[in-house]
């Protein structure tokens, strides 16, 4: 048994977690996160985060999923315009989107680049 105070995770907070994560919106958030959890169950964000960690079969991974949750409605209303472009990219970009052009040439090597000089001979 692990030395340290007992965990405050009960059965109750696990319910009360996993309402959080199909109706995060009637918790006043309009996406899920793990401050939102962590404020729906009375907890620092860093409890929430040892949670995922301990050895509890209903917790384990519901950060996880909530953060797949999050990236689903942020792309959703990203893109039916329900949300601000700019903040749902930031947002995003947490997810592992970016907005770059990366640009290679054939089979992904270099950009060839050919460049052809024309003198012009002016008789003066």
């Amino acid at each position: 048994m692990p030395a340290g105070r007992p965990s405050k995770l009960t059965p109750e907070i696990v319910e009360r977690a996993y309402d959080y994560l199909q109706h995060f919106e009637k918790y006043g958030d309009v996406i899920p996160s793990a401050a939102g959890l962590a404020v729906a169950c009375e907890v620092s964000e860093q409890t929430v985060y040892n949670w995922d960690c301990e050895a509890n079969a209903e917790f384990l991974g519901l950060l996880a999923k909530i953060k797949t949750k999050q990236q689903q409605v942020l792309i959703t209303k990203g893109l039916s315009g329900d949300f601000n472009a700019a903040i749902t990219k930031l947002v995003l970009s947490k997810h592992g989107y970016h907005d770059r052009v990366e640009q290679t040439g054939a089979d992904g090597g270099a950009i060839k680049t050919d460049m052809t000089w024309t003198i012009k001979v002016v008789d003066a």
